[in-house]
């Protein structure tokens, strides 16, 4: 019960964040602030792992998920003093079409199902090179559980550096572009990722992974809320990457049976491979609506051709 509820809050908030976020920042400008909103994951990740070393040794479990209450209470402090989108306020006064209305629009339709399983592979993409290598690292190398997080605040950084970057990149290249180039770039690295064994080259590959994967995720705040139509963009983005994060949750169980069977790196090589194979291939067929101006209207049913970008 309790995680659900947390759950609930979590998924509101990354949705309703990003669409406030991009609201607000000029379209041209959208890709950099749209990495540096999804990095705020990679660098939330460091002072949780500062807090384990502190908090839970002492208070254990609990004594962290009593710590989480700080943030919260600052997201809660932002959240007070900043106003509502231009945006937002303008389609409110022009549109009240109900959610359900919306969804009859065969298009909107399609493009929230394309949407879903571009999530699904982006989630599957994230917790595939993420959720199993510190056990990877504990367990299949036997190495310490502290040298396991040092390993994890690296990759971290390399993620946020990735997920700015990429996501300022994104303005040049076009969204799904740079997102084919950061799959890309991580099936590159996946032997290194996967095959090494001492700490440095796993600091290493680890890094440059994260690089490509968050990298790529760097775009996604901006990717999704420029393909919302204006009336549900509170509801499209958020719903569309939870419903996607809630089908990847069957990575770990999966990545731990074939462990079992195959080891580690068998296990990695045979989710992570297919899932940036999916990634590049579902980008490639997708639309984008990189510089649409929101209240315009044609965000109302985003469209264009597959090679191209849709403008005001």
């Amino acid at each position: 019960m309790l995680r659900l509820l947390h759950g609930i809050g979590m998924g509101g908030e990354w949705g309703l964040g990003a669409a406030l976020a991009m609201e607000k920042i000029p379209a041209e400008r959208r890709g950099f602030w749209s990495g540096l909103l999804q990095s705020g994951y990679s660098l939330g990740y460091l002072p949780a792992a500062v807090a384990f070393f502190v908090i839970e040794p002492a208070f254990g479990w609990r004594g962290l998920f009593a710590f989480s209450l700080l943030p919260a209470l600052v997201a809660l402090w932002v959240r007070s003093r900043v106003e509502e989108s231009e945006v937002w306020e303008k389609s409110v006064r022009l549109n009240r079409t109900p959610a359900h209305q919306v969804f009859r629009n065969p298009a909107v339709l399609r493009r929230f199902v394309y949407l879903v399983a571009l999530m699904t592979a982006f989630n599957w993409m994230s917790h595939g090179t993420q959720d199993i290598y510190p056990t990877f690292v504990k367990k299949g190398l036997d190495l310490s559980a502290n040298t396991s997080i040092a390993i994890a605040v690296v990759y971290n950084i390399g993620a946020m550096i990735g997920g700015v970057l990429l996501g300022a990149y994104s303005e040049r290249l076009g969204r799904r572009r740079t997102i084919m180039v950061a799959a890309a770039g991580g099936l590159v690295v996946v032997p290194f990722f996967v095959l090494s064994t001492t700490v440095g080259w796993l600091m290493l590959s680890s890094f440059l992974m994260q690089v490509c994967v968050q990298g790529a995720w760097g775009v996604i705040p901006a990717h999704l809320t420029e393909m919302s139509p204006d009336a549900v963009r509170g509801f499209y983005p958020g719903v569309t990457y939870q419903l996607g994060n809630l089908i990847a949750a069957l990575n770990l169980p999966i990545q731990e049976a074939l462990a079992e069977r195959h080891g580690y790196p068998s296990a990695m090589v045979w989710t992570i491979v297919p899932t940036l194979a999916v990634v590049i291939l579902l980008s490639a067929l997708g639309k984008e609506a990189k510089g649409i101006r929101f209240g315009s209207g044609s965000a109302a049913a985003p469209s264009g051709a597959a090679t191209g970008t849709v403008q005001s």
